[in-house]
């Protein structure tokens, strides 16, 4: 019988040294990347951390950062959460200043986010994923839309039944129309004056249906309730405090009527805008291989998969399956589906003549509130 063969206490020693070496990834290089990604890994160990500004909620793309720090031991995720306006500010003041700032920039307001990326704050990078991105959602590799969120209606099942739940927007407006001491007082939506992903959803809706402006004026004839976020519309639903929500992000609504049965969520039939949330790595980055893993994890199955199973937000990649998909929402909604282009297009609401004459218009929409 043949002896195993057992290699010498030198040999083994150098074996451990060589895969502890921060240039020796190759068990962390997804098999159909580039043959230098490994220096890329290699890089991103010495940078150490990578820094993201982020509208996500962090508690939501926790399961991704985790993730990606067990692929990536010894690069550490610095993930900071705020709100979509105050990270464009934060972001441009210490850039102009030559202060640190973020590496990564990911955010739901498209438009702003797009708008920094024509200012030419990005770098150009091709993702070794960016064949799984649709071509609507990729702007020069500069740009990534990387989720697949419907913009959707919400109600209070509780409080509502039959006619009284809108399935379009002219459903909606007539609601509002037959009932209006019933819902005055009783309906929610974004404040376009204070939300950013709130002025670019009501741009979009503004441009997807003419009778926008008509459903606008009875919103603010029912007393609308203003917010800055959907989770403070959706306690507002599930409190019986509103019995309507309008223009919100479906992928929190969903989540959160999986939780709470007083929650409930449309998607409406005549047309559902898609908000994509956009990523794109920093022209400043102080530790841009780390950025570059970091995207690329973000758009791939893994990233994708952990943020529609774990998170419930909707996965951009159509070789995905489950309900928080873009193949689930396509095979649901199908041609109704409105995906707001990651493009030149998002710069239109950003003209400030437009944008004024814009909120003009909402604010006599609002007055009689």
């Amino acid at each position: 019988m043949s002896r195993p063969h057992i290699l010498p206490p030198s040999a083994l020693c150098l074996v451990f040294a060589l895969l502890a070496m921060p240039g020796i990834g190759f068990a962390q290089v997804p098999p159909d990347y580039p043959a230098g990604y490994a220096d890329t890994v290699a890089a991103a160990r010495r940078e150490g951390r990578l820094v993201v500004y982020a509208t996500t909620d962090t508690a939501a793309v926790a399961p991704l950062n985790r993730a990606f720090e067990e692929r990536y031991p010894g690069v550490k995720v610095e993930y900071r959460e705020m709100e979509s306006n105050e990270l464009n500010r934060r972001f441009m003041g210490e850039t102009a200043t030559g202060r640190p700032s973020a590496d990564v920039l990911w955010s739901s307001a498209m438009d702003l986010q797009f708008k920094l990326v024509n200012d030419r704050y990005a770098e150009a990078y091709a993702s070794p994923e960016s064949g799984s991105v649709p071509e609507w959602a990729n702007w020069r590799n500069e740009a990534y839309g990387t989720t697949f969120e419907p913009v959707v209606f919400a109600y209070n099942e509780r409080l509502l039944r039959g006619d009284d739940i809108p399935q379009t927007h002219a459903d909606f407006a007539q609601v509002l129309k037959k009932n209006p001491g019933r819902f005055r007082g009783k309906v929610t939506t974004y404040d376009v004056e204070k939300s950013a992903v709130g002025s670019l959803l009501a741009a979009q809706d503004s441009r997807a249906s003419p009778a926008f402006w008509d459903l606008t004026r009875l919103l603010g004839a029912a007393d609308v309730r203003l917010e800055t976020s959907t989770a403070a519309m959706m306690e507002r639903i599930g409190s019986g405090a509103a019995l309507l929500g309008y223009n919100m992000i479906g992928s929190y609504v969903m989540a959160r009527a999986e939780l709470d049965p007083s929650v409930a969520v449309v998607l409406p039939r005549d047309y559902t805008l898609v908000l994509s949330r956009v990523v794109f790595i920093s022209k400043s980055a102080r530790d841009p291989n780390a950025a570059r893993l970091w995207l690329d994890f973000l758009l791939s199955r893994r990233g994708q998969g952990l943020l529609s199973e774990k998170s419930k937000v909707p996965s951009i990649r159509r070789d995905i399956s489950g309900p928080y998909t873009a193949d689930a929402l396509v095979r649901t909604l199908g041609a109704s589906l409105r995906p707001v282009v990651v493009g030149p297009g998002l710069l239109v609401h950003l003209d400030r003549f437009k944008q004024q004459e814009f909120l003009k218009q909402w604010r006599g929409a609002m007055e009689s509130r």
